[in-house]
């Protein structure tokens, strides 16, 4: 009997189906979990000030200050 009629062929390529599919799944979720960012370049100094006067921790005065000192 050729090799391609065994159960055994079936039930391996079954095997690897579900492995494969359970790395996939795995895969995504650690992706998505990471949120993209892995990948992303740091923030810059002046877009770590933006933000913190967008959300206002520093006032206009500090902000200003602080982008006279870090382009300098």
């Amino acid at each position: 009997m050729p090799w391609h009629y065994s159960p055994w062929w079936h039930m391996g390529f079954m095997w690897v189906f579900w492995l494969v599919l359970l790395i996939l799944i795995v895969w995504l979720l650690v992706r998505a979990a990471s949120d993209g960012k892995a990948g992303a370049p740091p923030d810059s100094p002046e877009q770590i000030a933006k933000r913190r006067y967008a959300r206002g921790e520093i006032n206009k005065d500090e902000y200003e200050r602080m982008l006279n000192d870090l382009r300098r």
